[in-house]
């Protein structure tokens, strides 16, 4: 038997089944006050298309639709693999739950404010940080001030300007925390990526999760899927990170190698020393993308040859469906 004394569940598969009960609602609330920077209190987890099981849990995504007093929307989603279209999809997520939650006839005021919350432990994007937020700002072409509301629509809609209205977005970067945490959603960054929670820690919502997420007091049915849970994603990591690094050496090796031919070729044939720098560079710089899309294919070659779904594999290496039948 195994021993798993205060181990901690893994935040997304507590997203999948734990946080979405009544009774693990402060944990939640506790994340996303930090988060957001204001109290949030969740009164019910909404029905959604991502909210469903999926029989295929070794691959899906954890997507939760909630409701807090104010009667605004949190999407939370918890992505482990990359998406090239991933802020498309952030995009798509947050129309859908707006055109979900208003009804024919409705008028416009009943439209929900959105907050988009992403998890992801991928590159997404070029950065520094570990958290990204992103709002909607109305600025002056010529004057450059910020656009305001009313003082009519600042007393009906308690914001004031005009993007408060509109969805926001936050990006947790997890993979990109790599330092002590001194603030409390450091000590949440700290324990998505983890998986522990310091026993001193004072904030109260992770104290909660150390008494109420621990793998000790699951039933032995939740103990025993949880542990499918885990080796399905050990297994998913290891498929991947194969593919990937063989398809990168494979890429690589073509890459370099018709990029010094393309280079020599070309700096014999000017036949003078700017010619063979430019020759070089131009060769090296076709060879480059030429290796990009060989390790791209090759990537998608692995991936495929693992029976990894297609669609998968379309989201990770960004080649179309069609290319990738054709390997």
């Amino acid at each position: 038997m195994v021993y798993y004394g205060d181990e901690i569940i893994r935040f997304d598969w507590a997203m999948k089944r734990l946080l979405r009960q009544k009774a693990n609602f402060a944990v939640l609330d506790s994340f996303l006050s930090e988060l957001l920077g204001e109290k949030v209190s969740i009164q019910r987890i909404l029905e959604s298309e991502g909210n469903k099981e999926s029989a295929d849990d070794k691959f899906n995504r954890v997507d939760v639709l909630a409701e807090n007093s104010k009667g605004d929307l949190i999407i939370i989603e918890i992505q482990n693999n990359a998406e090239i279209y991933y802020f498309q999809r952030m995009l798509y997520g947050t129309s859908k739950a707006i055109t979900e939650y208003i009804y024919e006839g409705d008028e416009y005021s009943q439209i929900r404010k959105v907050y988009s919350i992403s998890i992801v432990y991928f590159d997404i994007g070029q950065g520094n940080d570990y958290i990204y937020h992103g709002k909607s700002v109305f600025k002056g072409v010529h004057t450059h001030d910020t656009l305001r509301l009313s003082v009519k629509q600042r007393e009906k809609f308690t914001k004031e300007d005009a993007g408060d209205l509109f969805p926001e977005y936050y990006i947790l970067r997890v993979n990109e925390f790599n330092q002590h945490a001194v603030t409390p959603l450091d000590e949440w960054i700290a324990f998505l990526k983890s998986g522990k929670i310091n026993e001193d820690t004072k904030v109260e919502g992770l104290r909660l999760a150390r008494k109420q997420l621990r793998v000790s007091c699951l039933s032995k049915e939740e103990r025993r899927a949880y542990e499918r849970h885990i080796e399905n994603r050990r297994i998913q990591w290891d498929v991947l990170n194969t593919a990937r690094d063989e398809g990168l050496d494979e890429g690589r090796a073509k890459g370099l190698e018709e990029g010094r031919e393309k280079g020599r070729a070309e700096g014999r044939a000017e036949g003078r020393a700017e010619g063979r720098a430019e020759g070089r560079a131009e060769g090296k710089a076709e060879g480059k993308a030429e290796g990009i899309a060989e390790t791209l294919q090759a990537v998608a070659r692995n991936m495929k040859s693992q029976g990894l779904p297609i669609e998968m594999i379309v989201n990770t290496t960004g080649l179309s469906k069609e290319d990738v039948d054709k390997l």
